[in-house]
């Protein structure tokens, strides 16, 4: 038995759609979505529509962009000798965040997942090799995630740049910043050892 409207429960659906929402935060969106002035309501659905028309990949990086190239690849201020390999576009801000990477990036979108069906014709594998044998890029750094999938998907990467005679990194993973090792996992220690620095 239905509560709600017809229309209503269907924007419930497409809220608990979005990663990360439940069914009661679905809901919280959809009442607060009804709540908006008209023209605010109008706004909000003007801005979906106008990203779906307007946002693409960049052809170069794989990023997001309304550009012909990407804010980043248009950069005369970038070192175009180093690209960081990233898995979603949302890493490329976790990075710049930071304000020390000052290269290039190439967006996977996706990881290699064989359990999930996901091989390496589904991630923008090819466009990163492309990239690479143009010659330009000395460095790669792989900054997928520290899970299984990520793992996999960068080593496969990196056998498959040897060719190339381009080096190859991975970002250093370990203890955080205020961490306790009393509370880190054996994987973590191990990463932290292994990325250790000289003082």
């Amino acid at each position: 038995m239905d509560f709600f409207p017809a229309a209503l429960e269907s924007l419930i659906d497409q809220f608990a759609r979005l990663p990360g929402v439940g069914r009661k935060s679905a809901q919280r969106l959809a009442f607060y979505v009804m709540g908006l002035p008209e023209g605010e309501a109008q706004k909000f659905a003007a801005a979906i529509l106008t990203a779906q028309e307007t946002i693409r990949v960049c052809p170069c990086c794989q990023n997001l962009t309304d550009l012909e190239l990407c804010n980043i690849c248009c950069s005369t201020r970038r070192d175009r000798t180093i690209v960081c390999v990233v898995t979603d576009p949302k890493d490329v801000l976790s990075i710049e965040r930071a304000r020390e990477f000052s290269g290039l990036y190439h967006v996977l979108h996706g990881v290699i997942s064989p359990m999930n069906g996901i091989g390496p014709d589904d991630v923008k594998i090819v466009e990163l090799t492309r990239r690479v044998a143009e010659g330009e890029i000395q460095e790669v750094i792989m900054a997928t995630n520290p899970d299984t999938e990520g793992e996999a998907t960068a080593m496969y990467i990196a056998r498959l740049l040897r060719p190339f005679g381009v080096r190859v990194t991975r970002l250093a993973y370990g203890v955080p910043v205020g961490g306790n090792l009393e509370y880190a996992d054996d994987a973590t220690l191990l990463r932290a050892l292994e990325g250790r620095q000289e003082l």
